[in-house]
């Protein structure tokens, strides 16, 4: 056999074994690939709502830049301000969710040229608990025990506590702002802790069954044990038309529960990127002409990239098929996070008590 044959020979049988040893080795590659793929399909479907909840946490540990004006990149997602209209308009109801217009620049900053409320710690006896549990108390300018306020609840998320929503919203400089724009009529805040046990701390494994069911127990200590105390040592209106429940993340699902629970205690119900935790929409309003006609407002924002928007959607999908009165908005380019939450403060307080 001439030479160049054999060469020719040997070359065709090296280029066959280099492709079937590599052949072999793509079969193994995608085989594995395609076992790990389900599995962290899974995972992610899974730990959506603890993804969510610890991207909460995470921000609740961010340092504040409402009241020095700069900017956590991290935190504040790159959007640009229309501050040409600072009221949000109605939802048709039968539309999608509209695109809320952000709040005018500054409304979360503190000013100097204006009277400012005073925000303190309080302790109450909760029976409920078994102990002496804290909130914070936000009192508005010029405070007066011979007049009257409504009062706001409002609730922090699962990796939060009383302190949560003061640490990183400030509602205390948004509120004061839109009293001095006259926006707003004064009101008292109260920011309790959510999650109702001896240990109420956020620490260790907050998604530990005993921490989660304590956000379910919060609603007998809100109604028998805090709301009774502000009632007895503020100068507040007691009926129902002068409380509203608001709240974000986990919040936002306790304020839809136990505000659509008891419509005999709340008229004004707010949920900024409600959880899961929120009740599936048939239990959560068992009975639509009445919730229809107790309602002064059901008001719910979420970012629109927010994992846990779907909690939203097939809550005001229920609500549009049940027509019971509702307004809900999404934030563009928004995530799970205080840009979303200040905003849905900076409106739902100015349409409250009305």
């Amino acid at each position: 056999m001439p030479l160049k044959r054999i060469y020719g020979v040997m070359a065709a049988a090296i280029i066959m074994i280099i492709g079937v040893i590599v052949g072999m080795k793509w079969n193994e590659d995608l085989d594995r690939l395609q076992e790990q793929e389900p599995s962290r399909t899974e995972q992610d479907v899974k730990h959506q709502e603890v993804d969510a909840a610890l991207a909460e946490k995470d921000s609740s540990n961010a340092v504040d830049v409402s009241a020095s004006g700069s900017v956590d990149n991290r935190v504040e997602p790159s959007i640009s301000t229309d501050v040409s209209a600072a009221e949000p308009q109605s939802v048709v109801q039968d539309a999608p969710a509209s695109i809320i217009t952000l709040p005018p620049a500054g409304y979360d900053q503190q000013r100097n040229d204006i009277a400012h409320g005073t925000i303190e710690t309080v302790e109450y006896d909760s029976k409920t608990v078994g102990n002496k549990r804290k909130m914070l108390v936000y009192t508005p300018p010029g405070y007066n025990e011979n007049e009257t306020y409504n009062v706001l609840y409002l609730l922090h998320g699962i990796g939060g506590d009383e302190e949560e929503w003061h640490r990183n919203g400030h509602p205390e400089v948004i509120l004061d702002n839109l009293i001095a724009e006259g926006k707003l009529k004064p009101m008292i805040v109260v920011l309790p802790n959510g999650r109702a046990m001896p240990n109420d701390r956020a620490e260790g494994d907050i998604f530990a069954a005993d921490k989660v069911k304590a956000f379910e127990v919060f609603e007998d200590d809100l109604i028998k044990d805090l709301i009774p105390f502000i009632e007895s040592h503020y100068s507040v209106a007691t009926k129902r038309e002068n409380r509203a429940l608001a709240g974000l993340s986990m919040g936002g699902g306790q304020s839809l529960n136990i505000g659509l629970a008891h419509l005999d205690k709340f008229a004004w119900i707010g949920a900024f990127s409600a959880a899961p935790n929120t009740k599936s929409p048939e239990l959560l309003v068992p009975d639509a002409e009445y919730a229809a006609k107790q309602l002064k407002l059901l008001w719910m924002l979420c970012g629109d990239h927010d994992d846990l928007l779907f909690v939203s959607q097939r809550t005001e999908a229920y609500l549009k098929e049940r027509n019971i009165p509702h307004t809900s908005y999404d934030y563009a380019n928004g995530w799970h996070d205080w840009p979303v939450w200040k905003t849905g403060l900076y409106y739902f307080a100015q349409l409250i008590f009305q």
